[in-house]
């Protein structure tokens, strides 16, 4: 049977005053009349559904106005009561609590991950105002799912991964472990229901082989605390559905090979018992090196405190241990939720798992600002609900917290985003390494900045937090849209030369008279959309100058049309070099202007260049020639042909080498038993540096000819 109100307000006489438990039946009795008539999927009235997840925050020891919210969860989404209705009955708190619990049913929404993602924004600015509303949404997640089994098996489906991706992961962030577990199997369970039952029957087939041996060793390590003069409680911990699942294919183990590993949790009275604890049971058994973890110094993100070793215990048997005292015991089932503080003392609310949960909160915030959208900041949530840790030291001595997997980069964007954005080195443990190496725990690291250093676009492949992540991506779209702009000027003036005309004779009036036009917002705008190629050049200029096309031929100069644009090879990411010709500067070029990408550069003899000029309508072809004094690098393709001789590829890259050419990768095609052919993929600074090292090629008594791949 169905807990009742009066279930509810028994177990809020344990420790909340009348007032509170009133305000809490009062809005019962608001959402049972709000809700009449409403069902849910099972037959029950819908109240059902609110004072259930109002329970399990009654278990969890939440204050009176969660329990209200959890009781009004639904009224705004699901009854004709709004929030206005709410402050004036329940205060500003609890309807704030509400409406951030709330889903946005007010947009329509193209598919059903923009809307996941639309609805997760809003309840994350939610939480920054107030940490309550995550604990009520996972409260109401949670009953949910123990109540799946009559939904649809599709929308069953959608939710347990919802449930998997997103909920599980922050009940772990937030310390919420039972809340955790419970996500985990539930979800699995309605996932893959086969293998669950499996795995479960496996359990239950081993539970009493088992017995015997966890019954001997929690006697041994029991008489040994006791022998030693602690007091403990020891726990045989048995593994979960999903723990067991998800070790079984990311280690590739066997179910036997996972349950033959004893797990024990030993509960003492102080953090001194705790070392204590750990001496002695060393003395017991012994430690297998390498696997001790002390999360008491050095707590995990979510507040996790505890000791962790693996022993060798009776007969080799793997014995893992967790030593932790009573209040970390109720702070790792519990997290946030383990010593709620919103009451009149609350001066502590600031300390220990709330302060870490409220500075996660608050990367959100950021994260969210940066996000281009709902679906890139979802996505880099994802990224933030990190299940593990490593813990490096500044130069200074300072610990710094990062996921597994962690570069210096995602180091230099923890300690500021400056740093990060003008990184350019490293040094790990005194020696200089590369920004792409992973991080491990212990090491000291050190970012090396440079003046007017720029973020990468191929950092973002070897980044592991979400706050380096957005934060690359938030300059690298300032950054484009700034060469955006500066390359439309240069289009936009190119053609209205043809006009006669230039950007200086515009006037603000034609300016004004083609924003209004066009529907932008200023006339930026529509230079970073000439820049982005999402509109063509020639027909603003017209626009601008209000020309006709009867009117077009009259007002241009000939020969003005072709003057070309000039590459520097400084532009930035607005100029793109095609891949299937490679132009490096001295070569003839053209190019055309893609939507997206700004101009792309072709060899003016490229075969795709020729057939994209046939096929352009709309004048997004352009004249392009290179800058007496062009900088960069520029990727070119050699083909060499060598007769069989040891030791060839050692000698063309010498021969590159001396000369400065960068050789990116070889790859060697063989004819026959005498001869092969060698792609060489290099970087060179123009024509001239190209000729020169397919001359020192070419000396080479094995090579019988060097060509350059023009595709």
């Amino acid at each position: 049977m169905a807990d009742t109100i009066n279930d509810l307000t028994q177990k809020l006489d344990a420790y909340l005053n009348d007032d509170q438990i009133d305000l809490v039946r009062r809005a019962y009795l608001c959402a049972e009349k709000a809700h009449s008539g409403q069902t849910r999927r099972s037959g029950e009235p819908y109240v059902t559904h609110p004072l259930a997840v109002a329970h399990i925050l009654a278990d969890m020891h939440m204050d009176h106005q969660s329990l209200a919210a959890a009781m009004l969860h639904d009224v705004i989404e699901d009854t004709e009561v709004d929030k206005i209705e709410i402050v004036e009955q329940f205060g500003s708190t609890v309807a704030e609590l509400v409406d951030g619990v709330s889903k946005l049913t007010q947009f329509e929404f193209q598919t059903q991950a923009e809307k996941q993602a639309e609805n997760f924004q809003k309840m994350a600015m939610a939480m920054a105002r107030d940490l309550r509303v995550i604990l009520v949404k996972l409260a109401d997640r949670l009953h949910n799912m123990r109540t799946l089994d009559v939904l649809g098996a599709e929308k069953r489906r959608r939710i347990a991964v919802e449930t998997l991706e997103i909920y599980a992961p922050i009940a772990n962030r937030l310390g919420m472990n039972e809340v955790r577990i419970e996500f985990e199997d539930l979800g699995f369970g309605t996932l893959y229901p086969m293998r669950a039952k499996r795995i479960q029957a496996a359990i239950e087939a081993t539970r009493g082989h088992r017995k015997e041996l966890v019954t001997n060793i929690e006697t041994q390590v029991g008489e040994q605390l006791l022998k030693d003069g602690i007091s403990a409680t020891v726990i045989g911990r048995e593994k979960h559905l999903y723990s067991i699942y998800q070790k079984m294919r990311s280690k590739s183990r066997s179910f036997t090979e996972i349950m033959d590993v004893f797990a024990f949790r030993i509960i003492v009275d102080s953090p001194d018992d705790c070392y204590r604890t750990l001496g002695s049971i060393h003395s017991l058994y012994k430690p297998r090196p390498g696997h001790f973890k002390d999360y008491i110094a050095i707590p995990k993100a979510n507040g996790y405190q505890s000791l962790h070793t693996v022993l060798f215990g009776m007969h080799g048997v793997p014995i893992e241990i967790q030593i932790r005292t009573k209040d970390m015991e109720q702070m790792a089932n519990n997290g946030i939720a383990a010593h709620w503080l919103y009451k009149a003392n609350n001066q502590d609310a600031s300390v220990g798992s709330h302060a870490r949960a409220r500075q996660w909160v608050q990367g959100l915030l950021e994260l969210q600002q940066n996000a281009g959208n709902s679906l890139e900041f979802i996505e880099n949530v994802k990224i933030d609900l990190f299940p593990e840790e490593v813990y490096v030291f500044t130069p200074k001595g300072k610990i710094m917290e990062l996921p597994l997997g962690s570069t210096a980069i995602d180091f230099a964007y923890a300690v500021h985003t400056d740093i990060g954005n003008s990184c350019v080195g490293c040094r790990i443990n005194r020696r200089l390494a590369a920004l792409s190496q992973p991080l491990q725990s212990g090491q000291t690291i050190e970012i090396i900045t440079a003046p007017g250093a720029n973020p990468n676009p191929s950092w973002l492949d070897i980044i592991a937090t979400s706050r380096a992540r957005s934060q690359i991506r938030h300059y690298l779209k300032h950054l484009k849209s700034g060469e955006s702009i500066e390359l439309g000027e240069r289009l936009l003036n190119k053609s209205l030369v043809t006009f006669n005309s230039s950007l200086d004779d515009i006037t603000d009036k034609q300016q004004a008279a083609l924003v209004k036009k066009s529907g932008a917002s200023n006339f930026e705008e529509i230079l970073e959309e000439v820049g982005l190629g999402n509109r063509v050049a020639y027909l603003t200029a017209r626009q601008l100058l209000d020309i006709h096309e009867s009117d077009a031929g009259n007002n241009m100069v000939i020969g003005n049309r072709e003057k070309p644009l000039v590459i520097a090879g400084t532009e930035g990411m607005m100029i793109n070099f095609a891949k299937c010709c490679n132009p490096i500067p001295g070569d003839d070029i053209g190019g055309h202007i893609t939507a997206g990408r700004g101009v792309v550069v072709h060899l003016a003899d490229c075969r795709n260049y020729h057939e994209i000029q046939e096929k352009d309508k709309e004048g997004r072809s352009v004249t392009l020639r290179w800058h007496d004094n062009a900088e960069g690098e520029y990727r070119v393709e050699l083909k060499v042909e060598v007769e069989q001789q040891r030791g060839i590829i050692a000698s063309l890259a010498n021969k590159v080498n001396s000369l400065d050419g960068s050789i990116e990768s070889i790859k060697v095609e063989e004819r026959d038993s005498k001869s092969s052919i060698i792609h060489i993929f290099l970087a060179v600074s123009n024509r001239i540096h190209l000729a020169r090292i397919i001359r020192r090629i070419r000396v080479l008594k094995s090579v019988v000819k060097v060509v350059r791949v023009k595709r």
